[in-house]
């Protein structure tokens, strides 16, 4: 026989500090309890979702007394949507809790020496400021409390265009307005949705791997340029084309207009041909006098001002004289590899994507810039000690990995390369600590130690917990 929960509510609960993924934090008899969409001096009451011998979760049941620092959240879709979780917080407090968040991360639990860690470079906008969104089509969205049935009640068939809610892979939220991309944006999405209704398209069901319309991509640049990437999961030509002409039509402004055709399990498009049916193949982004083309499939920092900023603060860390040779691992398309070129001798980039380097081979080309090479490759099969004979010895390493950081393999031949010094960009400052110890503590003998001579974290994601972190080593 199951085990039937206890219903636990804890009342008059103060809560103490922002903690770890987004959350706040409280004490109750000794044991911490971790509440999201909290403010540091919110009275709650909390029902009690997960209780361990160290801590309990908790969602918020009653606002008893909100803290004198709590804002009215500013989106319509605010707890429901996954993402935006901070707007409840003021920006400073986010900014303060995200450094507090990379230092706990590098000293307290990395146990790294590190100095003081920088105030967060803030977002020049909190709200607007991505340059790209991907929607999803579902034929049975996620109800808000509001929407769903008396039990027994038929739920109908109630179709919805928008983003995964929480850790639900098939469950869809409908968005009316979403505040991280400028318009057109929302008008597009909610043009497409109302058309589809008027012509009776089908929406896309996970579970079944049935339905037509499955995801919309928006891509935008800082003048204001529009592209839309439709997927559809099969080919329909007659409804393609009409839908894609309604969508010209009413936004003429659309500067590249793209299809694709999912017929997959997964919604990823990289392994598949995105057609141009109207206007220019790519957007162009421009960063003090260099140009980058940004196509269908094309990586780039979703907030494009911070980019600039991150990449500033990268340069500054590399403190190069214009001798040096640069190796840029994680290279992607390039970006930070040409925005340091006119500074070194020679740049090197690598990157698992074969397109991320085509792009970064033709972005070079049109920056003419001639000093950077593009390699593509998985980094702990490509960085070898071959490669580092056949291209130069780095006498700088800049790294940007993915989240999950580096594979040790690469750790041990970037010891091995031994720069001088090393620019380490990571978008998860855990596994950024766990990386840094193999240069701050490495194993073996005679590997070369590394000393934090830097920290700067830059804030590229308003109203979340994601904090992005640069930290510039030397060799000791």
């Amino acid at each position: 026989m199951a085990k039937k929960r206890q219903n636990i509510i804890l009342e008059n609960v103060r809560i103490e500090a922002v903690a770890a993924e987004g959350k706040a934090l409280a004490h109750i008899e000794g044991a911490v309890i971790f509440v999201p969409l909290a403010v540091p001096g919110d009275v709650v009451d909390i029902r009690v979702t997960k209780k361990r011998k160290n801590y309990m979760e908790g969602l918020i049941v009653r606002l008893v007394e909100p803290s004198p620092d709590r804002l009215e959240p500013f989106c319509e879709h605010f707890g429901v949507c996954g993402g935006c979780k901070w707007q409840a917080l003021p920006y400073e407090m986010q900014l303060e809790a995200k450094r507090q968040q990379v230092e706990d991360q590098l000293r307290r639990i990395g146990h790294l020496d590190v100095p003081e860690v920088s105030p967060v470079i803030a977002s020049e906008n909190t709200v607007y400021y991505r340059n790209k969104l991907e929607f999803t089509f579902s034929d049975k969205r996620w109800l808000t409390d509001e929407e769903r049935p008396e039990d027994g009640e038929i739920i109908p068939s109630c179709p919805g265009v928008g983003f995964h809610v929480g850790r639900f892979f098939d469950k869809v939220l409908d968005i009316k307005h979403c505040w991280l991309q400028p318009e057109p944006s929302n008008e597009i999405r909610n043009f497409i949705r109302e058309y589809a209704f008027d012509k009776g398209l089908s929406f896309f069901n996970i579970r079944t791997q049935e339905g037509w319309l499955r995801n919309m991509i928006v891509r935008n640049n800082q003048e204001g340029d529009v592209m839309l990437i439709l997927v559809f999961h099969y080919e329909d030509v007659e409804a393609r084309k009409s839908l894609l002409d309604a969508v010209g039509e009413r936004f003429p402004t659309i500067k590249s207009l793209y299809y694709v055709i999912n017929g997959k399990q997964n919604d990823s498009i990289s392994d598949l041909p995105c057609q141009l049916y109207k206007g220019e193949e790519a957007l162009y982004e421009k960063m003090e006098d260099l140009r980058f083309k940004i196509g269908p499939k094309s990586f780039y920092q979703t907030n494009t001002r911070q980019a600039y900023r991150l990449y500033g603060v990268a340069r500054q860390f590399a403190a190069l004289s214009g001798s040096e040779t640069v190796y840029d691992l994680y290279t992607g398309t390039g970006t930070i590899a040409q925005f340091v070129s006119g500074r070194a001798a020679k740049v090197v980039g690598i990157e698992y994507v074969p397109e991320a380097i085509e792009d970064a081979k033709a972005n070079a080309r049109a920056n003419g810039i001639d000093n950077c090479e593009f390699i593509a490759g998985d980094m702990k099969d490509v960085l070898t000690e071959a490669f580092i004979a056949r291209h130069g010895r780095p006498d700088v390493i800049i790294l940007d990995p993915p989240r999950a950081g580096i594979h040790p393999d690469v750790a041990k031949v970037i010891l091995s390369a031994a720069p001088g010094r090393m620019v380490y960009v990571s978008c998860n400052p855990a596994s950024q600590a766990r990386d840094l110890d193999l240069f701050c503590h490495p194993q073996a003998e005679n590997a070369p130690r590394y000393r934090i001579t830097a920290v700067q974290p830059v804030d590229m994601f308003p109203h979340t917990h994601h904090v992005e972190n640069v930290v510039a080593l030397e060799q000791i």
